[in-house]
């Protein structure tokens, strides 16, 4: 559960750093008007995987590997690695990029500020906090993701006790 808690307090922070980023969303048909609102955050994947065009601007946090260890002595602990991904759509090209950056930069420098979210889970600086922005030619829309590792607290046993 500790993975499935990470994810819902990282996705409370994300919308809480870029709720007042509003950007554009493409027009579906001729007799809409253009949209504006700031990106909604999903977990793991888009509710509608074939839509990702009609979606952005998104943010999905998936959890993509976790270790759990216990070095002998010590308490056991937990990593987790998520992986964020971030689309936007814009018509202008500089602007698409920059809008981009411009919300990754709100999340990175949110969770270097903050560090611990939901009093748990600690943003792993020496693991590091690593962005791309994906360099494809995929106008109107740009993409990149942020890959973050985070200490989770261990798992506490049930011990028999024996007499």
């Amino acid at each position: 559960m500790d993975r499935v808690m990470l994810l819902e307090e990282l996705k409370a922070v994300t919308e809480d750093a870029v709720k007042d980023l509003i950007m554009p969303v493409k027009i579906q048909s001729e007799s809409e008007e253009q949209q504006y609102r700031a990106a909604e955050v999903y977990l793991m994947r888009l509710p509608d995987g074939s839509a990702a065009k009609k979606k952005a601007p998104y943010i999905i946090h998936q959890a993509i590997t976790s270790k759990d260890t216990q070095p002998s002595g010590e308490l056991e602990a937990g990593v987790a690695v998520v992986r964020s991904i971030f689309a936007v759509y814009n018509d202008d090209e500089q602007e698409g990029g920059l809008m981009l950056l411009n919300l990754m930069e709100r999340l990175r420098i949110r969770l270097l500020r903050e560090v611990v979210i939901g009093r748990r889970f600690q943003l792993d600086l020496e693991a590091g906090l690593e962005t791309f922005i994906y360099p494809d030619d995929t106008a109107p829309y740009y993409a990149g993701e942020m890959t973050t590792t985070w200490r989770v607290p261990g798992v506490e046993r049930e011990v028999r006790q024996w007499l």
